[in-house]
């Protein structure tokens, strides 16, 4: 069964302050891990202490396009220290996905960025927004990104939330890409023209035939996203919780 994460990006303005603090508050909701996107200052082996005595893993980090590109080593060393299982490129520059050469390009720094990062023991991944369903003779961005990587070593890290966003089936594309999934992106989607983001279960997403494809398909973490919460945000990452943990 997958276990549950959270993307503290969702908390980015209650952790400016009292970072270790709001790790403590995010494992006594029961979260069994987490996905930093950056280590809010904190030196890495400092952070690796805390999540120790926390007892919470540090499944991933979101490592920005440029220090992916340029300084890779550093984030590696980095992410060793923490004890990373992943690393993910969270986007990329819009100037560097406009057409299909630039999608052909990122394949192969993807390929390379995959292959030193798996020498150092840990595994790299990409997560989508909605803007890789541009098509480019008849296919996603998205799928010739994937078609064109090496599958063990450039790991997908779906946002189901984006997948939708962009008129797609969250479920179709964890089975297409079944056993290069282990980790999802799971929030929700408002039932009304917005669309605006959701704690999970209380949407429009099929959770039900999510929870089933992720399952025949060997994910091994739903990470809890809201990029955006319309009330307290622990409130919001408790609601998503207790309905994973009551559904999956």
């Amino acid at each position: 069964m997958p276990k549950i994460a959270l993307q503290l990006y969702t908390l980015r303005d209650e952790m400016t302050d009292d970072f270790a603090g709001k790790l403590q508050r995010v494992r006594e909701i029961g979260y069994a891990g987490v996905e930093f996107a950056g280590y809010g200052g904190l030196k890495p082996a400092k952070l690796a202490t805390f999540l120790s005595d926390l007892q919470l893993v540090a499944v991933s980090n979101h490592v920005p396009f440029e220090e992916l590109e340029n300084h890779l080593d550093r984030a590696i060393e980095g992410a060793l220290t923490v004890g990373l299982q992943y690393m993910v490129c969270p986007s990329v520059p819009a100037e560097r996905c406009q057409t299909k050469d630039d999608f052909a390009r990122l394949a192969d720094l993807f390929n390379e960025i995959g292959t030193r990062v798996a020498a150092a023991g840990m595994a790299f991944g990409y997560h989508n927004h909605d803007h890789e369903f541009t098509q480019f003779d008849g296919e996603f961005a998205l799928d010739y990104l994937f078609s064109h990587t090496d599958p063990v070593g450039v790991q997908t890290e779906l946002d189901l939330f984006w997948i939708e966003k962009a008129g797609q089936s969250s479920v179709q594309y964890i089975e297409r890409y079944r056993d290069r999934c282990p980790l999802l992106h799971v929030k929700d989607m408002t039932n009304d023209e917005e669309r605006f983001y959701a704690e999970v279960g209380q949407g429009t997403l099929p959770w039900p035939e999510i929870f089933q494809a992720a399952e025949q398909s060997g994910t091994q973490w739903y990470i809890v996203e809201q990029d955006e919460c319309r009330r307290d945000p622990f409130e919001c990452i408790q609601t998503s919780f207790d309905y994973l943990l009551h559904h999956i």
